[in-house]
């Protein structure tokens, strides 16, 4: 399944209920498990963010909703990414290209250069 990384900042009304964070974030996993995602792990972090979320989600379409959901309780404002895989990465990326060609036009040169023409 596709996996998102979630990055969390609380609202005023999050922090306002931070001892209850923990409590939230069980809340967000049984939600997410109801549309048919998966809350793999979740961090309270120091930074530019206060919480990362990591979930699987069978699409982008449930991904967002579990997302929405969660933003909907007005306690976090999200940034969701899209991560890929190894795996996913080799289907991804393209096969490596033949390599350029000599082709000789013809062309007055001075000894030993040779033209490279790419075939695409």
């Amino acid at each position: 399944m596709p996996t998102y990384f979630a990055l969390l900042n609380w609202t005023d009304q999050g922090i306002r209920g931070y001892k209850d964070t923990a409590k939230r974030a069980e809340a967000f996993a049984a939600a997410t498990q109801k549309l048919g995602a998966n809350l793999l792990n979740i961090y309270w972090t120091v930074g530019p963010y206060d919480v990362v979320a990591v979930v699987e989600a069978p699409d982008d379409e449930t991904a967002t909703a579990a997302l929405l959901q969660l933003g909907g309780a007005g306690n976090v404002r999200t940034t969701t990414l899209r991560a890929f895989g190894r795996e996913e990465m080799d289907r991804i990326m393209p096969k490596p290209l033949a390599k350029p060609q000599s082709v000789d036009r013809g062309l007055a040169r001075s000894s030993g250069e040779t033209e490279l023409v790419l075939l695409v």
